[in-house]
């Protein structure tokens, strides 16, 4: 009996390979070998830098010397691939050849996302001292920018000399740190990398308005809103994220009461239900009154989020709403004006959200439709990004026109969102695992509650 159960299983799994190939339906081991034959460029034509330009086969880096942001950002994603011995010359190169001893300003929220999550999930996969010192390091250079009147930290920070500058921040850019560096906290057991980020947070939310709505341009020095629009997308997206993320690693209680006068406020003056369907444009913070009616394709990441508070409904609602843009086009526009029904900035850069939001609602509702529109996406972008050695984003969706950028987070993201909805790894899961917004996955059981209170002082 049992070996009549072996050979069905195997006759199956036959099957099921043979299906998806006359399907022509990418698998996880598609996504696997393009993340290689991409990562193997980037080795071959940028090794050293920050990005691979995939046209002209060369690279650039984001200041004017490299953060080393690629390996940094794509180590996580090999992790989950299996992929140890490029993970390996990763961890490697790290610790025996990167500095950041460097004289150069560095964009505070993009480095934290990406360079500072990255490390910390490399710390967490490979438990080495030396890579938490480098954390540490890393961690001690960027929190010298929240060394302003009201906490929140300057758009740009020196990391060799401390220096700040940028005194006007969007709201993701004031407060989008908890996450990371409250792991950086519980690793190295001392709450000031928690409680910095928190304090800003905490001040973003104390300089809301009567009807709980925050604005989009805040002075960190003098805490005065330079623009009153509220909004979901680009600009505060990851606020809102790390709010409920940062909640559900390190249950500190004072972050629950601000999500969810947080949401309540965003469903109720926020929506806006057209022909196409329901679109989060933006409102005045005072009066939530609509003002705009541009969207951002980041937006495409609420569906995802509001998974994790269980709201399918309205999370399924707009997922269907950008799942019809993506199929307008092919691809998604990077801003979309939904009254005018055009784009009004057609690049498409890659980006994860809408696959991120597929996966998630996949993971909780088991609806082969997300798994459908996923490898729809997939195909797309084959189709429209695919170069001969890696993929490149897209100048204008209306013409698919190349435009030599890969960026780091299609490594961090893009092909592990693809990969997991595939089922590639079934271990990761959103029932053990809370998410980077640059899709770095931590366990949830590898933080405790005693020692979470004690390390970020809660």
């Amino acid at each position: 009996m049992k070996k009549y159960l072996l050979s069905a299983a195997a006759a199956c799994l036959l099957y099921c390979s043979a299906y998806a190939q006359q399907s022509n339906e990418p698998t996880a081991q598609n996504v696997k070998d393009e993340f290689v034959r991409s990562w193997t460029a980037y080795k071959q034509y940028a090794w050293g830098h920050d990005v691979l330009l995939p046209l002209t086969k060369t690279n650039s880096d984001w200041y004017k010397e490299s953060l080393h942001i690629s390996p940094i950002d794509a180590y996580s994603t090999m992790k989950v691939m299996k992929l140890d011995d490029f993970a390996k010359e990763v961890e490697q190169y790290i610790k025996d050849s990167v500095s950041f001893d460097k004289d150069i300003f560095v964009k505070t929220f993009e480095v934290n996302i990406r360079v500072l999550g990255g490390l910390l999930c490399m710390y967490e996969y490979t438990q080495d001292p030396r890579i938490l010192a480098q954390t540490k390091d890393f961690g001690d250079r960027m929190l010298k920018a929240f060394n302003s009147p009201t906490g929140i930290p300057y758009y740009w920070v020196n990391l060799k000399t401390g220096e700040t500058k940028g005194a006007e921040v969007n709201t993701a850019e004031a407060a989008s740190y908890m996450f990371e560096m409250g792991i950086l906290s519980y690793y190295t057991k001392n709450p000031v990398y928690y409680q910095a980020a928190k304090k800003a947070n905490l001040y973003i939310w104390n300089k809301r308005s009567k009807i709980d709505l925050v604005g989009e341009v805040i002075n960190n020095e003098t805490g005065e809103w330079k623009d009153r629009n509220s909004y979901i997308g680009a600009g505060a997206d990851s606020y809102f994220e790390y709010l409920l993320k940062t909640w559900l690693l390190f249950k500190d209680p004072q972050l629950k009461p601000i999500w969810d006068k947080s949401i309540a406020a965003i469903n109720k003056y926020i929506p806006e239900k057209t022909n196409t369907g329901v679109w989060y444009g933006h409102v005045n913070m005072d009066t939530g009154e609509k003002t705009k009616s541009s969207v951002t394709l980041y937006d495409a990441f609420w569906p995802a989020l509001i998974s994790l508070t269980g709201d399918f409904k309205r999370a399924e609602t707009f997922q269907d709403t950008w799942n019809g843009l993506w199929n307008k086009y092919g691809l998604e526009p990077m801003i979309y004006d939904y009254k005018k029904e055009e784009p009004t900035y057609p690049v498409y850069d890659l980006n994860p959200e809408i696959i991120e939001s597929a996966w998630y609602l996949h993971n909780y509702t088991k609806n082969p439709k997300y798994l459908k529109m996923g490898q729809q996406y997939y195909k797309d972008m084959l189709k429209y990004c695919k170069t001969d050695i890696a993929f490149s984003s897209v100048a204008d969706v209306r013409t698919m026109k190349q435009n030599n950028e890969l960026p780091t987070f299609f490594f961090a993201e893009t092909m592990k969102y693809f990969y997991l909805l595939f089922n590639g790894n079934p271990d990761i899961t959103l029932e053990k695992y809370v998410f980077n917004t640059e899709a770095h996955p931590f366990k949830k059981s590898g933080f405790t509650r005693t020692e979470i209170k004690r390390r970020l002082s809660l």
